[in-house]
């Protein structure tokens, strides 16, 4: 009798352009049993089957590392072909119109409107777990609709319209609201760090492996 099809583990590549958490974003999807891999190379960005894009640090230097390995291009091309990015944090940031740090405003990708400001709370930056308020119909947060989130940062998105598809996730910090997650066809994005968010993080980074294409022969495993 013919052996079954075996299952064929989703690769992933964790796009390294000088800024983010790259080894706690690593164990989380490995953990998910996909296939994993670091880079700058803007192919391999393209062609995996899934795309995370971390970020920590500046704005601005975010936006320049990603620009020197063809970064927005790259995603760009992935969201025209209807393939899978997750972006994490200041990854995240980068996709919206603008950023303004310190009275520099520097252009982002302009996937979606709306400008990463300084967020208007007492106590700055926003480092701890914090509720989230998932929009209906959340793919990303199916099974932790009520779960926390573990946030870094001082910016965020404050202001962005439900419009072209988008799920948007709230959250607040010193009672300003701002953007915690947006879903859009295959581009998931997080302004919390879900590889830091105990097992609510790990089920949402399970939550986008699971969209991965992964039902065919297991050809090129490792």
């Amino acid at each position: 009798m013919p052996s079954p099809p075996q299952i064929r583990r989703p690769q992933v590549v964790v796009f390294d352009y000088g800024s983010g958490n790259i080894r706690s974003a690593v164990r989380a999807l490995a953990r998910t049993g996909a296939r994993v891999t670091v880079s700058s190379d803007p192919r391999l960005a393209r062609t995996a089957d899934g795309l995370v894009v971390p970020g920590v640090g500046a704005f601005a230097a975010c936006l320049e590392g990603l620009l020197a390995v063809d970064g927005p291009a790259a995603i760009a091309d992935r969201l025209a072909a209807d393939q899978p990015v997750l972006a994490i944090c200041v990854g995240h940031q980068v996709l919206f119109s603008a950023g303004v740090e310190h009275g520099l405003r520097t252009r982002g990708c302009g996937v979606w409107p709306g400008v990463v400001e300084r967020l208007q709370a007492e106590r700055l930056p926003h480092i701890g777990w914090n509720t989230v308020f998932p929009a209906s119909g959340s793919a990303a947060f199916a099974g932790i609709e009520a779960e926390r989130f573990y946030f870094v940062h001082s910016y965020g998105v404050r202001d962005l319209p439900a419009a072209d598809g988008r799920l948007i996730t709230w959250a607040e910090h010193g009672g300003d609201r701002f953007v915690a997650a947006v879903e859009q066809g295959r581009l998931w994005s997080t302004q919390f760090h879900p590889e830091k968010s105990g097992s609510a993080g790990a089920a949402l980074i399970a939550n986008w492996v699971a969209t991965l294409s992964s039902s065919s022969s297991e050809s090129d495993a490792p």
